[in-house]
């Protein structure tokens, strides 16, 4: 007769990886009131999102009523999402295209001169994994001056990209990035230095 085997899946099983009836949001996280947040969702759904593309002083507007920082001529699309614009800084005539996620539960701070292209995700939002009850953080980003996200990047918490990089579509940036560079990949790394012409 054989000995019984130790069954790890078992073990993994009975273990608690993490427990969500223990999470708690810590005391002014949001930045602001509960109501504050459902209004600005509610602004978001009809009036922000439903605005033509033109609109964009409209857009401005709406997201400086609600404390964003938002410079001159900046160009956001009506399909960008922004979960709190109180915790969001953008600088002079930066656009921002379509389906642009600014998942601001830390804040963001985007530079002049910048462009984040469509399909982008900002995630300034994240959890402890090695804590049961799942702690939630936001770590800020900041994107410098005169820097190009290409289509759909994804920028992970507390990174910051330095002025005049250049990211590549569909890139994971998960540290911080130079100044002048240009950089692609999942990891993104460096690949050269960014030149201009005039």
């Amino acid at each position: 007769m054989n000995a019984p085997s130790t069954n790890r899946s078992d073990e993994s099983r009975s273990h608690v990886y993490q427990d969500l009836k223990q999470f708690k949001l810590p005391n002014g996280f949001r930045g602001r009131s509960a109501l504050a947040v459902q209004l600005w969702w509610i602004v978001d759904a009809l009036l922000f999102q439903p605005s033509p593309q033109i609109a964009f002083a409209w857009r401005r507007m709406l997201l400086r009523l609600f404390g964003a920082q938002i410079g001159r001529n900046v160009l956001l699309r009506p399909s960008v999402r922004v979960t709190y614009p109180w915790k969001l800084r953008i600088g002079d005539h930066s656009w921002i295209g379509d389906h642009v996620t600014l998942y601001t539960l830390g804040p963001i701070e985007i530079g002049s001169h910048s462009v984040v292209s469509q399909g982008s995700y900002l995630c300034a939002g994240t959890h402890d994994p090695a804590q049961v009850d799942f702690p939630i953080k936001g770590p800020p980003i900041r994107i410098e001056d005169q820097v190009w996200l290409a289509a759909q990047v994804f920028v992970m918490p507390g990174v910051t990209i330095g002025r005049g990089t250049v990211v590549s579509a569909r890139s994971l940036v998960n540290c911080d990035l130079p100044a002048g560079q240009l950089c692609r990949g999942s990891p993104a790394i460096v690949i050269g230095p960014r030149t201009t012409r005039n």
